[in-house]
């Protein structure tokens, strides 16, 4: 009864280790996270240079067409791996949720 007891309580033990474990490592990548995802945003998610003019029904030229294009394409090529980057982080805490 002792051994039964005993085997149940360390089970239990190393159950709880494992979830403060867990926690610990989402709370660690959450920290990273809203560490990292404000300066992204700061320079990759503040578009507003042509978009305002569009939603008013400005007509863009095409030269102006083109530079806002060939703008967002280097910035997506520049925010890309930061991109991936911060998704990464979202899967790990997605898996360490589970």
């Amino acid at each position: 009864m002792r051994t039964v007891a005993l085997s149940l309580l360390l089970l239990s033990a190393l159950g709880l280790a494992g979830c403060q474990s867990k926690a610990e490592k989402v709370k660690k990548l959450l920290d990273q996270y809203n560490a990292e995802y404000p300066a992204y945003a700061k320079d990759c998610l503040d578009e507003t240079s042509g978009s305002a003019r569009m939603l008013t029904g400005e007509k863009l030229t095409a030269e102006q067409t083109a530079a806002l294009e060939a703008k967002r394409k280097e910035r997506d090529a520049r925010c890309k791996p930061e991109a991936d980057r911060l998704a990464q982080i979202q899967r790990e805490i997605l898996a360490a949720q589970q």
